[in-house]
């Protein structure tokens, strides 16, 4: 792979998620390359559905051709896995690293149908409604992840795929008023009835009070999943399960401060500070030694059954109905 592939994968992190870049840099340096090109293939999806450039000059919506650009990136997809030759760089960084580390079809394919549900501006009537959006664009980003570090135990990558829900609640309640400034709103619609307020008046400043405790409420519900996900870093490679655990602790204190901030947590992006960062990476690095020491085999708790379930999981419960492909 090319150094200036590499370059772009790196660029590609750095702009588009700062929380995760600053995890990605304790993996060991075959994996932090597979884990880089595997990002810059999803970011580049995403902005070629969204018209973006590293997910900024978003116009309201997706263009009027997203529909074609989508499913221009499913046949590349399925192209990468059959082995043809890829003259896409984000493409061709995808096929190395979904053969060499054998990334099941079905998760790019999922993920790529997350787009469609944008495409589609798909409502979410439900709090499942929504996780099943949030599979589709994290948690399965999640599982392919878990596979460049080895995980196959289907119940170790239950795991990976409730960090990757944690983190997209996390996203959801941070991005609540950008979302709606671009007609997209992720909340379940139940939850904006019950609080009196319209989809359409989401970015509106007189409804803060309401959305901050509807992002709160999201915030507490991503909660379960990052402690399910807790559970799974045991099972990785110890520099892997450091990178993890560093994340889950970033991501999970971005949604802290959208709930500490309340009806003021859109005035400015919610974010952490670089002491704060590197306080989160002694305590990953902790909780990755500790793992070690546990004493317990990660993929032998049981996963809480009141949390959704992923299509094909293994463990889960009552909700597994709800995630069907969109």
């Amino acid at each position: 792979m090319s150094e200036a592939l590499m370059e772009h994968a790196t660029r590609s992190i750095e702009v588009g998620s700062k929380s995760f870049a600053a995890a990605a840099r304790l993996f060991d340096p075959a994996t932090r390359r597979s884990v880089l090109m595997l990002y810059a293939w999803c970011r580049h999806c995403d902005d070629v559905v969204d018209g973006q450039e590293l997910g900024f000059n978003t116009a309201a919506g997706a263009p009027r051709d997203a529909a074609a650009k989508l499913s221009v990136l499913e046949e590349q997809t399925r192209r990468a896995y059959a082995g043809e030759p890829m003259q896409d760089p984000a493409f061709a960084a995808f096929q190395e690293v979904a053969l060499r580390h054998r990334i099941a079809p079905r998760y790019a394919l999922d993920h790529l149908a997350g787009f469609a549900m944008d495409v589609r501006e798909t409502r979410y009537e439900t709090i499942d409604d929504t996780l099943r959006y949030c599979y589709h664009v994290a948690g399965v980003v999640g599982l392919m992840m878990a596979s460049i570090m080895g995980a196959q135990d289907p119940r170790v990558l239950d795991r990976a795929c409730d960090l990757g829900l944690a983190f997209q609640l996390t996203n959801i309640a941070r991005d609540i008023v950008e979302d709606a400034r671009m007609g997209r709103c992720y909340l379940p619609a139940q939850w904006l009835r019950e609080a009196g307020i319209p989809a359409q008046e989401l970015a509106e400043p007189r409804h803060r009070a309401q959305l901050a405790t509807l992002a709160a409420r999201l915030v507490d519900h991503a909660e379960p999943y990052y402690d399910s996900a807790a559970a799974g870093i045991a099972a990785l490679p110890l520099r892997s399960a450091w990178a993890i655990a560093s994340a889950r602790n970033v991501y999970r204190q971005i949604g802290i401060e959208v709930k500490r901030r309340g009806a003021h947590a859109w005035d400015t992006r919610a974010g952490t500070s670089k002491a704060a960062k590197l306080l989160l990476l002694a305590r990953g690095a902790g909780m990755a030694l500790g793992s070690r020491f546990s004493g317990r085999d990660p993929a032998g708790q049981e996963r809480d059954p009141a949390l959704w379930r992923r299509p094909d999981g293994a463990a889960g419960g009552h909700r597994a109905a709800h995630a069907t492909a969109a």
